[in-house]
């Protein structure tokens, strides 16, 4: 998993609340269990026609919003159904974090698990945000997660919380695999030690 440090890049507002999972990648593409791909299927429904043929007025089909790897949006973000795929989805567009007042447990939860960012902060800011990143590509935002600030054009610095925990694997890159594998060595010696001692027991191969 790539590590989130510091991300400054254009921010697309979408004004909405309750964007369900199904609203950022519907059921139809649910198909693959591959993380790669799904990112031309983010909001499929709001960015395309019944032809297929982009919406004109859907944010991410404009400049510079287009190459947004931040999302700003309304409360309940990630609501619905629990798939992985809507995480998957917004990485593979592009997007590392996501601003809200809020978020649903599962999405929020997944976000982490895939080198997202989840931003709380309140209503009142994200419209502020909102209104910065319609200024365009000279609008940029700065996503800080050592310092946890967001920075404004303006240079203003807006703190944000985060458990230190999940701040540690985001810096650091670590998914659920990655945090196993920092303990290979113990893992290592223990089955070593176990074929030695118990190369009676099936399945069992004295290393």
């Amino acid at each position: 998993m790539e590590p989130f440090t510091v991300l400054t890049a254009p921010a697309a507002p979408l004004p909405l609340a309750n964007v369900d999972t199904d609203k950022i990648i519907p059921a139809r593409f649910l198909k693959t269990i591959k993380r790669s791909g799904l990112g031309v299927h983010l909001f499929d429904t709001l960015r395309y026609d019944r032809e297929g043929k982009e919406r004109p007025d859907f944010v991410l089909n404009q400049e510079p919003y287009r190459g947004a790897q931040i999302l700003i949006a309304h409360e309940n973000f990630g609501c619905g159904s629990s798939r992985e795929h809507a995480p998957w989805a917004l990485l593979d567009f592009g997007i590392r974090c996501v601003i809200a007042p809020d978020f649903a447990d599962i999405f929020h939860n997944n976000c982490f698990k895939n080198g997202i960012l989840p931003v709380r902060l309140p209503r009142a800011v994200c419209d502020q945000l909102m209104e910065d990143a319609k200024m365009g590509g000279n609008a940029r935002l700065t996503v800080d997660l050592a310092r946890q600030v967001v920075v404004r054009p303006s240079g203003e610095e807006i703190p944000f919380q985060i458990d230190p925990f999940r701040k540690h694997l985001l810096l650091n890159g670590l998914d659920d695999i990655g945090q196993t594998m920092q303990h290979a060595p113990q893992i290592d010696a223990y089955e070593q030690a176990r074929g030695r001692d118990q190369a009676w027991l099936p399945g069992i191969s004295a290393g």
